[in-house]
């Protein structure tokens, strides 16, 4: 049964979101200040990159064990606790000294990150009436879409105009406010008091078997994702080695999980709750939110910064207005979740992504700034249309002790497909362009009329600038073929966008495996 708030359920929401939104944010923030970073502290480019794949690695650790903190410690204890130390590990990372402290503390502020979203979407989840969920999730969505959105161009600004140490100075007053709100307006339910209390007194064990079973399995998967392309995938012994850990650390899991629920213990996550439909198919239709999300998100910047020469802070409010676009569009379905069937708002979303996605394959070299934010702004239409109702869906026939761990789980789905569809998105960039270029490049030779017709205007045009007409050809050969690579690069995202075009469409019918919810109610906690 719900529990009145002692307070206006608004402010709560408001307050456990002010923290998740600077959690996701740095999912995305450091990106652009990558050089920087590994300028100032004596660091290669590869090894940067791990910067951002420990953050990741932590992160997935910690979602899917944040309901298992909450039996032990409490959720508002657990909440607050996950804020200290991301706040204080975000502290550190600004004063690193060298690249493995940061890479120690970005392990900290991943794991203390972890723990915010889950809690938050199950406090709204315990907070909100079932008919009003839909607008509270509305404003995490907002919160989860909107932060690595405008991620890239904040660090870009931060960066250039002042240090990539503020980067990670700037969520220390976020966190002082969050830790001073929650402490004051968030409170625990009666069941998860009861529950906290149940575990004390059965003398409550912490499971380190399980714990060890996830960090392994998440975490190598997340370091085959986030390294696989540059690796060259399974040709490296690297990548096999860490996909083999995965496939051990995911099958003991599983198995060590059904043998605590065998014996009557609390298992850090409840594989039971797959067995409702709603939270199965939800978990599939979350991680293809995170699958397009991430990979458009990837991919828009770095065409216009790397094809079109646009600067980051450029490419940055291209992606902004899209997210304006996501905001108007949650809130508008925030409203409508609650009177309209949701699962028809999924199939809405995934048409609309579909269109846009098939839209966007219209780009080319000659395209401007507004036709770039008009396919963020479609884009992250269907997206709007997406997050709120899948999240509210997931908790149809779920019990309210439940909660937590079908919060960890969606949050899961959401950062796994996230990280998939990254990858997915430099893999296919990087096969795809050699493909087209080699392609493109048979073309090149003497037989081709408009090939020879076009080397001799590149050559004209250089005669002003070469000191010879031996020196103009080579620099007209050299201006032609990065011409090429730039058709061969476009033709690669355009294959991309088709990809994801097709991939949306295909998803379009599976809300009509959902469960139909209660009518009167998006969402009804059995």
């Amino acid at each position: 049964m719900l529990t009145k708030p002692k307070v206006n359920p608004w402010v709560i929401a408001l307050t456990v979101t002010l923290a998740t939104f600077m959690e996701v944010l740095d999912t995305s923030i450091a990106n652009v200040a990558l050089p920087h970073i590994s300028g100032a502290l004596g660091a290669s480019q590869d090894e940067s990159t791990w910067i951002i794949t420990c953050y990741l690695v932590a992160n997935a650790v910690v979602l899917p064990v944040s309901a298992y903190m909450t039996t032990l410690i409490g959720r508002k204890r657990f909440y607050m606790t996950c804020v200290v130390v991301f706040g204080l590990s975000s502290f550190l990372c600004g004063l690193a000294p060298s690249l493995p402290l940061l890479l120690f503390f970005r392990v900290l502020q991943g794991a203390g990150g972890g723990g915010l979203g889950p809690s938050e979407q199950a406090i709204l989840a315990d907070t909100f009436p079932p008919e009003k969920r839909g607008q509270a999730f509305a404003l995490y969505g907002v919160a989860v879409v909107l932060a690595p959105t405008i991620g890239p161009t904040l660090g870009g600004w931060i960066t250039d105009n002042y240090d990539w140490r503020w980067i990670f100075f700037i969520n220390i007053p976020v966190v002082l406010l969050s830790l001073f709100l929650t402490n004051k307006f968030v409170e625990d339910t009666p069941a998860i008091k009861k529950e906290v209390a149940e575990a004390r007194k059965g003398k409550f064990n912490f499971d380190y078997t399980g714990f060890s079973l996830v960090a392994l399995a998440f975490g190598s998967l997340e370091v085959v994702l986030d390294k696989g392309q540059e690796d060259d995938w399974f040709s490296s012994s690297f990548i096999q080695v860490f996909l083999i850990l995965c496939v051990i650390g995911l099958v003991g899991f599983i198995a060590w999980e059904l043998y605590q629920v065998k014996m009557r213990r609390r298992p850090i996550l409840d594989l039971r709750l797959f067995k409702n439909k709603n939270l199965s198919v939800s978990f599939v239709l979350m991680f293809l939110v995170g699958f397009a999300l991430y990979a458009t998100l990837t991919m828009l910047p770095q065409f216009l910064q790397n094809e079109l020469g646009y600067t980051a802070q450029l490419a940055g409010m291209a992606l902004s207005l899209g997210g304006l676009a996501t905001m108007g569009g949650m809130v508008m379905v925030g409203i409508l979740v609650a009177k309209v069937d949701p699962r028809y708002l999924v199939v809405f979303g995934f048409l609309l992504m579909a269109f846009a996605l098939f839209y966007s394959t219209g780009i080319n070299l000659n395209i401007d700034f507004w036709y770039a934010s008009k396919i963020r702004i479609l884009q992250s239409l269907g997206l709007g249309f997406l997050f709120v109702p899948t999240s509210t869906l997931a908790y149809v026939g779920v019990k309210p002790e439940e909660s937590n761990d079908v919060s960890g789980m969606t949050n899961l789905a959401r950062n796994i497909g996230g990280s998939c569809g990254t990858s997915l998105f430099t893999t296919m960039l990087a096969r795809h362009q050699q493909v087209h270029q080699h392609y493109l490049s048979g073309y090149a030779n003497a037989g081709n009329a408009a090939y020879v017709s076009r080397l001799a205007a590149l050559t004209q045009q250089m005669l002003g600038k070469a000191a010879s007409t031996v020196d103009a050809q080579h620099q007209a050969l050299m201006q032609f073929y990065q011409q090429l690579h730039h058709q061969a690069s476009v033709l690669s995202y355009i294959d991309i966008l088709g990809f994801l075009a097709i991939l949306m469409l295909l998803a379009a019918p599976l809300p009509f495996f959902l469960k139909r919810p209660p009518k009167g109610a998006a969402m009804v906690a059995h």
